[in-house]
C-alpha cells in the first residue's frame, strides 16, 4: 500500500494492517505479483511488404511500488502501448521469413527494448512470446521479378514457358532439320542433350565470385530428379577461385548432398522458393550438414 500524507509520499506499507489517518491520509494498492497481458493482433506490414496480423504475450511485475505511482497515471494502458509500439518498429525492419524463422530472437529482442522503457516506471518485463497469427498477403517483391537477372530470366521462359518462341541456338535448328525432325518436334522445350536444371546450372557462373566463395566455402552435389523419373547428377563448387558449377560429381567429397526434383531447382534460382522453407517441406533433402545446405540462401541473393 502506497500512503499519501496531506499529499506527502510515505514508505510503502504492508502487507497486513496498515493504520491510516481519516481525512488525512489517503492511499493506492500496488500488486506486486507476476502479471500477463495480451497485445491484441493487428496488422503490420514487413519489410518486403507482406501483411500480417501478428499479436504478443507480455508477463511483468513490479519491482518498485514506489516508482510505479510517481511516475505513471495509467500503469496498464502505458505498458500495453509501450509493448505495441516496440513491436511494430521491430517488425517493419524485418522480411516475413525472418520474422517466422526468428521468433525467439525477435522476442527476446523486445524484452529488451521494453525494459529499457518501463524500468523507470519500476515495471519490469519478465518475458515476451510473439505471435504471428496469420499472414494476410504475401510478399510483394515477388523473387520471379525484374529483380531477377534478364539471362537467368531468358533462360526461365526459354526452358519452362513453352509459349513464346525465342532465338535458339542455330545448331538445334540444324539438328531438327537434318538429322531427327520427328523426335526433336515432340516437346516445346529444350534439346534433350541439355535438360533444363542444366541449363539453369550453367546460368549460375557468371554469378559466382570469390567473395561468394569467402562467404560460403562448401562444395555441393545436386542430384536433380527429372520429369522422366531419372536422376542427373550435378555439382557447385564454392571452395576455390571464384567458383565453378557444372553437370557431374565434384572433384573432392561433397560437403553436403542436395536432391529435389527439377521444378523447385527452378523454383530456387527464381526465388520462388526458399531453401529453409523447401526442407522443411520436405522438397528439399539434405544429406550433410544442414547450416552449410542453407548457405545456398548466399547463392541465390547474387542473383539479383
Amino acid at each position: 500500500m502506497i500512503v499519501f500524507r496531506l499529499g506527502r509520499i510515505r514508505t510503502p506499507q504492508g502487507p497486513g494492517m496498515v493504520l491510516l489517518l481519516p481525512f488525512i491520509d489517503s492511499f493506492q494498492r500496488v500488486d506486486l505479483r507476476t502479471r500477463a497481458f495480451s497485445v491484441p493482433p493487428c496488422k503490420l506490414a514487413s519489410k518486403d511488404g507482406a501483411v500480417l496480423s501478428v499479436g504478443a504475450d507480455v508477463q511483468f511485475r513490479i519491482w518498485d511500488p514506489v516508482l510505479s505511482v510517481m511516475t505513471v497515471k495509467d500503469l496498464n494502458t502505458a505498458t500495453r502501448m509501450t509493448a505495441q509500439n516496440a513491436m511494430t518498429k521491430a517488425l517493419l525492419k524485418r522480411p516475413l521469413r525472418e520474422i517466422q524463422m526468428e521468433k525467439l530472437k525477435i522476442s527476446d529482442q523486445l524484452l529488451l527494448e521494453i525494459n529499457d522503457v518501463t524500468r523507470a516506471w519500476g515495471l519490469e518485463v519478465d518475458r515476451v512470446e510473439l505471435a504471428v497469427e496469420a499472414v494476410l498477403q504475401p510478399p510483394q517483391d515477388s523473387p520471379a521479378g525484374p529483380s531477377l537477372d534478364s539471362t537467368l530470366q531468358q533462360l526461365a521462359l526459354q526452358f519452362l514457358a513453352g509459349g513464346a518462341p525465342s532465338p535458339g541456338p542455330a545448331d538445334t535448328l540444324e539438328m531438327v532439320n537434318e538429322v531427327e525432325p520427328p523426335v526433336a518436334h515432340v516437346g516445346a522445350g529444350p534439346s534433350p542433350k541439355q535438360p533444363v536444371a542444366e541449363g539453369l546450372l550453367t546460368a549460375l557462373q557468371p554469378f559466382l565470385s570469390e567473395a561468394l566463395v569467402s562467404q560460403v566455402g562448401a562444395r555441393y552435389q545436386l542430384n536433380v530428379v527429372l520429369p522422366s523419373g531419372t536422376q542427373s547428377t550435378y555439382f557447385l563448387d564454392l571452395t576455390t577461385g571464384q567458383g565453378k558449377v557444372g553437370h557431374g560429381v565434384p572433384d573432392g567429397i561433397p560437403d553436403v548432398v542436395v536432391e529435389m526434383t527439377e521444378a523447385d531447382l527452378r523454383a530456387l534460382l527464381c526465388r520462388e522458393l526458399r531453401p529453409l522453407g523447401a526442407y522443411m517441406s520436405g522438397r528439399l533433402k539434405v544429406k550433410g550438414d544442414l547450416a552449410v545446405a542453407m548457405k545456398l540462401e548466399a547463392v541465390l541473393r547474387a542473383l539479383k
